[in-house]
């Protein structure tokens, strides 16, 4: 937006974005926010004054939206001084004849800072300060219903009485900023200071309000944004932004549909809809999202790839309508197109539990799901082909049919009673002209396996292998393979399954060999076994987790690409709560490719596509570090990468901070545990909701080996992953603005990094 925008005269709102609910507002703060009531504060704006002789207007005011405020005023009580100004002069003083006059002409920006540390009010000036006095009234305070104006010096001042100049960046942080913080801040950057409580950057977000805190904006006059500039013109010009508290945003549409005119509402509503999200400060911006409504159980599901793209379901509870699968599609797995939904209820179900994704030989693709609710079973949906938008239920389903909801009851041959599980089927797969599938054993499990005198047989992890020639008609085979207790305990199921050859590079090429089965116990998340498959068995050979302190890493879902890659998805379950309220809920890993290594066990990174996202790289000198920290500056410490080559020499620990406010309130960690020899994410202090827990997953590093290390942060995100062989992935709700802070560091000893780099991410998710 950095060409002219004219509205002469008129006054226009603009909604740019949705109020976030007042009480995220309120974690949102520093130290000096208490309940989202801002007191003590410093107001920062770089202005050109056009002409020195004009009177009373403000650069940057905050206003209670009634009669109190504090500004950055212009010659109000002494021709051409800057002034901190109030109601009634109550925080102003008024002999300011002694104060340094401005001098600047108008094509000269100066930095003009206020700041408020309980009665003591400081005014500078480039960061030199300029006057500091002791103010006879109490301070002011401003909550969530605040203002911000530029241009009028409060909400009632007339049109006579309003600044003429240029504005290039106009900040108000929450804490008292001193003249050498004050003179290190640039405009359009936030590099080596702390976070703003507001920001405005023109030349770079226009008129939007970075923070997403002031989401409204009301111009009158001549108001224009130029050469990366706000400039006002005086005489009434102003732009006056709210947080959305004041008022509805949008008027509620009528009912309408596929035919007949939209109604403005229901525009204004999807446009707000769009921005609040936009707006949220936990919403990723390059970790898959659900568009909107509840992700919760938001499961990954249906994956497949064919005619060249990527597609991947994703389960969510529509309003209106139930648990349905949405649809989405990509060419480079980083940016999805939204299609119309998959499956959802109708015909024989009541709604979509979980499944997987199959295209079969003559390009047509099926979906494999629960059918809901009660006695129904697993069901079938096929669609002929690109762009696979259609998807027609087959008239057999349930192809397996419950007894009970989730379970089976039959008997085999010779009569003997059967109980199966007819819950969470896996994907289809095809092999010498037959179909297989598997059905998870949750509901078995708990009917008959979790007695303290049930079974061997029945008890912990298990799958149900049928077979058939026309994907109508299905016959139960056998248990798809025996679970060892030394891996695995009997509390343990099995669900979400996803059966697939495993390749034995990142690239994909040729099937090892070896087939990786992925799947989910509901007490303990996501976990996987590699091994062969031989004679419609699965012999596993190896065991591993991909969450190890509860169950954050859920429900994975996978398919192979037109390259022979394996990758996966996940659904990170640890929701802030409140989702319903927010609008939206559920959020996935990302992408990984899997593979299988020289020693037959699982390897794991980031699909490569990954890296189109990085901006902005930056690299440091290798340091070491003994028992300390060495902040990482100007990393975008809310949507970043970042890589480390480490050799923990002596240290206990060494790793990297994440989400770290700048004085250690909040922050993530994530290192190296050399005695436990394990990869560890320590989130107790990561935020004001979500899990906080110590997370160690086992890493032995060999003889040698260097630490290699992928951070990813995103928003509520960060997944860290380690020498190919290890990786965890979680949620964290920081609560403060300034916890962006990036700084690397040993502990117990020495480390050396000889390897530091980073990159800001691109957002490539639409919203």
């Amino acid at each position: 937006m950095r060409e002219c925008l004219q509205w002469g005269g008129l006054v226009w709102q603009i909604i740019l974005a949705a109020a976030l609910a007042v009480a995220a507002c309120a974690c949102a703060g520093a130290p000096q926010v208490g309940d989202g009531v801002v007191r003590d504060k410093t107001l920062v704006v770089w202005a050109a004054v056009s002409d020195l002789k004009q009177q009373g207007g403000s650069a940057l005011t905050l206003d209670d939206g009634g009669t109190i405020f504090d500004g950055v005023v212009f010659g109000e009580l002494a021709p051409a001084r800057w002034m901190p100004g109030s109601e009634g002069y109550l925080r102003t003083q008024r002999e300011q004849e002694a104060w340094p006059a401005e001098t600047a002409g108008p094509d000269e920006f100066v930095q003009v800072a206020v700041s408020y540390r309980g009665k003591e009010v400081s005014l500078y000036r480039n960061g030199a300060l300029q006057v500091r006095y002791t103010m006879g009234a109490e301070p002011a305070s401003f909550g969530p219903s605040a203002v911000v104006l530029f241009g009028k010096r409060h909400t009632a001042a007339g049109t006579g009485e309003t600044f003429a100049g240029r504005i290039r960046d106009a900040r108000i942080y929450a804490s008292v900023l001193e003249a050498e913080a004050i003179g290190r801040l640039k405009p359009g950057s936030l590099e080596g200071g702390p976070a703003p409580w507001a920001w405005w950057s023109f030349a770079d977000e226009g008129l939007r309000e970075r923070t997403g805190r002031f989401t409204e904006i009301r111009l009158t006059g001549d108001v224009k944004l130029s050469g990366g500039c706000l400039e006002l013109a005086g005489k009434g010009a102003a732009a006056v932004m709210t947080t959305g508290v004041q008022g509805a945003n949008a008027g509620v549409p009528q009912p309408w549909g596929f035919t007949g005119p939209v109604p403005d509402a229901a525009l204004q509503s999807a446009r707000l809809l769009r921005e609040r999200l936009l707006a949220d400060p936990w919403r990723p911006g390059y970790h898959f999202c659900v568009p909107e409504d509840m992700g919760e159980p938001g499961d990954p599901n249906g994956a497949f790839y064919a005619d060249g793209r990527y597609h991947l379901m994703y389960l969510y509870n529509r309003s209106g309508s139930g648990f349905c699968w949405g649809h989405i599609s990509s060419a480079d797995l980083l940016h999805w197109r939204h299609q119309p939904d998959g499956i959802g209820p109708g015909g024989s179900d009541e709604g979509c539990f979980s499944g997987g994704g199959f295209v079969d030989d003559d390009g047509a693709a099926y979906l494999s799901y629960w059918m809901l609710w009660g006695p129904k079973g697993i069901g079938v949906a096929r669609s002929a082909g690109p762009p696979y938008d259609v998807w027609q239920k087959s008239e057999a389903n349930p192809i397996i049919r419950s007894t009970e909801f989730g379970l089976t009851e039959t008997t085999d041959a010779t009569g003997k009673p059967l109980i199966l599980g007819s819950a969470d089927p896996s994907n289809i797969w095809k092999r010498d002209g037959k179909y297989y599938i598997l059905t998870g054993n949750l509901l078995v499990l708990n009917k008959i396996g979790r007695a303290p005198d049930a079974p061997l047989s029945e008890q912990g992890d298990r799958l149900y292998l049928f077979e058939s020639t026309d994907l109508k008609s299905w016959t139960y085979r056998h248990v798809f393979y025996q679970r060892k207790p030394e891996w695995t305990d009997r509390s343990e199921d099995n669900m979400c399954p996803s059966f697939l050859p495993l390749p034995s590079s990142p690239d994909g090429g040729k099937a090892s060999g070896k087939h990786l089965l992925l799947f989910i116990s509901h007490n303990r998340g996501c976990q996987f076994y590699v091994g062969a498959y031989r004679d419609d068995h699965f012999l596993p050979e190896s065991h591993g987790r991909m969450t190890w302190v509860d169950n954050t890493y859920f429900a994975p879902e996978a398919l192979v690409d037109g390259k022979g890659r394996q990758i996966m998805w996940s659904w990170l379950t640890d929701n802030p709560g409140g989702d319903k309220a927010k609008g939206w809920s559920g959020v996935f890993g990302l992408p990984r490719t899997l593979w299988v290594g020289s020693d037959g066990t699982l390897r794991m990174r980031p699909v490569a596509e990954l890296e189109r996202l990085r901006l902005s790289p930056k690299v440091w000198r290798p340091a070491t570090l003994a028992d300390a920290a060495k902040p990482l500056e100007g990393v975008k410490g809310d949507s970043c990468e970042i890589a480390l080559q480490i050799d923990p020499g002596t240290a206990q620990k060494a790793g990297v901070k994440v989400r770290a406010s700048a004085g250690g309130e909040e922050e993530t960690l994530l290192y190296y545990d050399a005695a436990k020899r394990a990869l560890v994410m320590d989130s107790t202090r990561s935020g004001v909701a979500g899990r906080k827990v110590v997370e160690s997953a086992p890493l032995e590093l060999k003889r040698g080996e260097p630490l290699r290390l992928r951070v990813f942060v995103d928003k509520s995100v960060i997944e860290v992953y380690a020498n190919d062989r290890q990786a965890i992935g979680r949620r964290v709700f920081p609560g403060r603005p300034d916890s962006l802070g990036v700084a690397i560091y040993a502990e117990g000893g020495t480390a050396k990094f000889s390897g530091v780099k980073a990159w800001e991410m691109a957002a490539s998710n639409p919203f």
